[in-house]
């Protein structure tokens, strides 16, 4: 064995050690960027009965070029239930929007064939 193999192996053993060192700690597929996750986000709370598909799908529409998987690890990431759980409506939200209903057709005005008028309330 001669000097120059032995300095040789140890060059390159210092070399391969710093450019581990200098190599990135993240590995794996960059971070999605915040403004896509904001509007994920937003998609699903303002469209309660919109999986991550549908939501993948108008991104899609958007422009915006994510994976249907990326859609849903951030929905899950966010304890965002899938669409069916979202959707449900609330007795007290069903009420609600049945007494709104019920006060706007509250009084009914009809004419009948000879031009009279009879109001009714129900």
């Amino acid at each position: 064995m001669r000097p120059e193999t032995v300095l040789r192996w140890h060059r390159s053993l210092i070399a391969r050690h710093h450019a581990a060192a200098s190599r990135p700690r993240r590995r794996g597929r960059p971070r999605t960027v915040r403004s896509i996750r904001a509007l994920v986000l937003r998609l699903a709370r303002e469209n309660s009965g919109w999986g991550y598909r549908r939501i993948h799908g108008e991104l899609l529409v958007l422009g915006v070029k994510v994976a249907p998987s990326t859609v849903w690890e951030i929905l899950h990431e966010a304890g965002i239930d899938p669409a069916p759980d979202r959707a449900v409506t609330t007795w007290a939200d069903f009420l609600r929007s049945q007494a709104h209903g019920l006060l706007a057709a509250d009084f009914l005005e009809t004419v009948t064939l000879l031009g009279h008028v009879s109001t009714s309330s129900r």
